[in-house]
């Protein structure tokens, strides 16, 4: 069906947002499921912190949170995105904006897929899984 991009509280629109929708399908194909209605969410640290406090009851600041809607293997959520976190990432890691960027929209999207990662096991094929999928972008 559709991934739609929104901005809550900043204003941001993302680079190449119809190559984005369709590396974004292509992972969720590639995960054997398909896409239902994907909302992806760019926000500020702070409406992201008040989500994970309000919902989560984690008194912490993140990078992303997912909301899982899927149903059977249609995927389907709200993926929240705090791009002043992306940006402090992206400089801690050496990265460029955009491939940090990209790491955290897959990991969401990882997230509808059913992937976890609370242990250490999870949190490796996460990773395994995100070097993946970024290695297939297609730009």
């Amino acid at each position: 069906m559709a991934i739609h991009f929104h901005s809550e509280d900043i204003p941001f629109i993302p680079k190449n947002k119809g190559l984005l929708r369709q590396w974004i399908k292509n992972t969720i194909r590639l995960e054997k499921s398909e896409v239902d209605e994907i909302n992806i969410i760019f926000c500020s640290d702070e409406y992201l912190f008040r989500l994970n406090k309000e919902y989560l009851n984690h008194n912490t600041y993140t990078d992303i949170i997912t909301f899982d809607y899927s149903v059977e293997a249609k995927r389907s959520g709200d993926i929240f995105v705090s791009i002043p976190r992306v940006k402090e990432n992206s400089e801690k890691f050496k990265v460029p904006f955009d491939d940090e960027l990209h790491r955290v929209f897959i990991h969401g999207i990882l997230h509808l897929c059913g992937y976890r990662d609370k242990s250490s096991s999870e949190k490796l094929i996460m990773r395994q899984k995100e070097e993946k999928y970024l290695s297939l972008r297609p730009f």
